[in-house]
């Protein structure tokens, strides 16, 4: 187990915790939560023995293996499933060894280390690399492609398919969904719960969290609190712990009443819409849960915007590429104030696209882009966070926007978003990411846009952020359009869901738990996307029913045929090792005769477990085909 046992810690002047005390069992998934600088990063580096406590002390069993996501990927030139595989280390100490046991003719040391290899399933190891990697969004054909050739982002996510490798006792895992459309955060999200070690993980990804971890860690004031469950748990557990400090108490209500406010309005507004449903009950959960984040130190709003019109933007007949090529095609959206529209798709399949069509920055291949006179148009995207002019200060950016505002004026406007006293006169240049994403925001929102636009705003942001974002959006008068990892904040500001998928973009009929049986449907019964509302639900369900019928058959066919390889594969594998028990085998003449049949091992117990893992992937998607 890991125990902290009086612990105090100091970075600077600064003390993070004061004679802290705490237990993590085996196997248990704990959150990590707390506001940022209270000393999560910090805790992490005392589990990897990087940081010394000033008093008490860390216990980790020392047999323990410890991973973690890499912060730098080295610019090698290597393919990107030999990086993710080097995350295995026993694997390719084996490798190595047995390399050179092969190079020196080493017939008996081969033999203990293909027996060494067996028992640690090294003979899968290139086929769990090349599961994690699809798991986490990479195509078959880059799996061969050398590491330099990735952005950061993608070699980001080649770091955490390393470390998910690593066969670890604890997994250390720091925001690791940053860099992951949703897609790839049901996938990990999946493997997390099925993971056999002990897990830390700092994310601020309700949803995420939620699913994941067992147990949450809040850290504040110098100490920690556990709290059994998940993170909804801790929330209604932390409110009811506020709610008897009577400070707390009064602005609980405040915030109560106005939530509350959100939901009554939106009740009398809503449709019957699945994703419009959804939304009432997820502000609905946020009246229980705004006690517990009184004391959050973000508190803004957006300004009416200075026109509005209706439409303020259409697209007719749209298709948007790159280099004369369309990605999307056929799009026809009409945006009016108040619409609220998340988009949904696969990766790559041309969600930021779309964003930057409507923004203005990629013209269209086909059709017509119309937008009304006069309106503002605001845009968030991660590359915006690089054009910020880094020897300026948040208050100089704001004063280039405003120049007859006063500074006072300006200065509690910037503090909503966290840049209070020096924070606020203070370069841009040593911010974090988190900071700078939070500046953006707040330069955006002075603009009074009437149309917002946010590509994956939530990335770098804390959670206490993501609450103020969540709650400022509610009374936003414009169109708002946004792509999002975060389901907290989709489900709390979408009204509608948009798909982009094979290259056409519409209204997705359903709500995120739809779209996420969509995704693990996808390749076997397609939902339509409804491109211009004029399939009736009963054809759309007709036709769904009747290609799920077509599919069946070749699913049985399916499961049939893995049944058949597995029968096959073990039978050859018996004989093999009858072969290899017998002791004549394991003599210089045989050496040959021995190496070969090894290899054959190899190839057949790897085969073997290929056609299982088909036949549980098939026989498990024919069961849910059937049901």
């Amino acid at each position: 187990m890991i125990k902290l046992h009086q612990l105090s810690v100091r970075r600077g002047v600064r003390l993070l915790f004061e004679s802290v005390n705490l237990t993590i069992h085996p196997k248990q998934k704990v959150g990590l939560t707390g506001a940022n600088g209270t000393g999560k990063s910090s805790l992490f580096s005392l589990f990897q023995d990087k940081l010394q406590a000033d008093h008490g002390s860390v216990s980790i069993p020392d047999a323990w293996v410890i991973a973690h996501v890499a912060q730098e990927t080295p610019a090698v030139d290597v393919a990107a499933i030999e990086y993710v595989l080097q995350g295995d280390t026993e694997y390719i100490k084996f490798q190595k060894k047995l390399i050179k046991a092969e190079a020196e003719h080493d017939g008996h040391l081969q033999s203990e280390l293909h027996d060494k290899l067996a028992a640690i399933d090294g003979y899968t190891a290139r086929s769990r690399a090349g599961r994690l990697l699809h798991g986490l969004g990479f195509s078959g054909e880059q799996e061969n492609l050398p590491v330099t050739s990735f952005s950061g982002g993608w070699r980001m996510r080649l770091n955490l398919a390393q470390a998910l490798m690593c066969r670890s006792d604890l997994l250390l895992l720091d925001e690791p969904t940053n860099h992951l459309d949703l897609e790839a955060v049901y996938w990990l999200e999946e493997w997390l719960r099925n993971y056999q070690g002990t897990l830390v993980l700092i994310s601020h990804d309700r949803d995420f969290l939620d699913r994941v971890v067992t147990q949450v860690v809040h850290i504040e004031q110098q100490g920690m609190k556990s709290y059994s469950g998940n993170y909804s748990a801790f929330e209604l557990a932390r409110a009811e712990h506020l709610a008897h400090q009577q400070a707390a108490h009064n602005k609980q209500q405040r915030e109560i009443a106005h939530i509350r406010s959100f939901v009554t309005r939106f009740k009398a507004q809503a449709t019957k819409a699945k994703q419009a449903q959804s939304r009432i009950k997820a502000l609905e959960r946020m009246e229980l849960i705004a006690p517990a984040h009184v004391d959050s130190p973000f508190h803004f709003s957006f300004y009416p915007p200075t026109r509005l019109t209706a439409p303020l933007l259409s697209l007719d007949k749209v298709a948007v590429g790159y280099n004369e090529k369309p990605i999307i095609s056929g799009v026809k959206l009409s945006l009016a104030p108040g619409d609220r529209i998340g988009l949904l798709g696969p990766n790559g399949a041309g969600k930021s696209t779309l964003i930057k069509l409507i923004a203005g920055e990629l013209p269209p291949l086909q059709g017509k882009r119309k937008q009304a006179k006069d309106i503002r148009i605001a845009y968030f995207a991660q590359h915006q966070l690089e054009q910020l002019i880094l020897d300026e200060s948040p208050l100089q950016h704001l004063q280039r926007l405003d120049r007859q505002a006063s500074e006072a004026d300006l200065r509690k406007f910037i503090g909503g978003f966290g840049f209070h006293g020096d924070d606020a006169l203070a370069p841009v240049k040593p911010f974090s990411g988190g900071e700078k994403a939070r500046l953006v925001l707040a330069l955006l929102v002075y603009q009074k846009p009437a149309v917002l636009l946010l590509d994956e705003p939530t990335n770098h942001l804390d959670l206490e952020m993501r609450l103020a974002l969540t709650l400022a959006l509610q009374d936003f008068e414009g169109a708002l359009v946004v792509v999002s990892h975060d389901r907290h904040l989709l489900r709390t500001v979408a009204d509608e869901l948009w798909l982009v998928s094979n290259g056409k973009a519409g209204v997705f009929d359903g709500d995120l738990d739809d779209y996420r049986q969509w995704l693990l449907n996808k390749d076997k019964v397609v939902k339509p996307v409804n491109e211009a509302n004029t399939i009736t639900k009963k054809k759309v369900d007709r036709r769904v029913a009747a290609e799920a019928r077509q599919k069946l058959q070749p699913l049985r066919n399916a499961v049939k045929k893995s049944e058949q390889k597995m029968e096959k594969a073990q039978i050859q594998l018996d004989a093999v090792e009858e072969k290899l028990a017998d002791n004549n085998l394991y003599t210089e003449s045989e050496k040959d005769q021995l190496k070969a049949l090894l290899l054959e091992q190899g190839n057949l117990k790897a085969a073997l477990e290929q056609a299982e893992m088909a036949w549980f992937e098939t026989s498990e998607i024919l069961e849910e085909a059937q049901s």
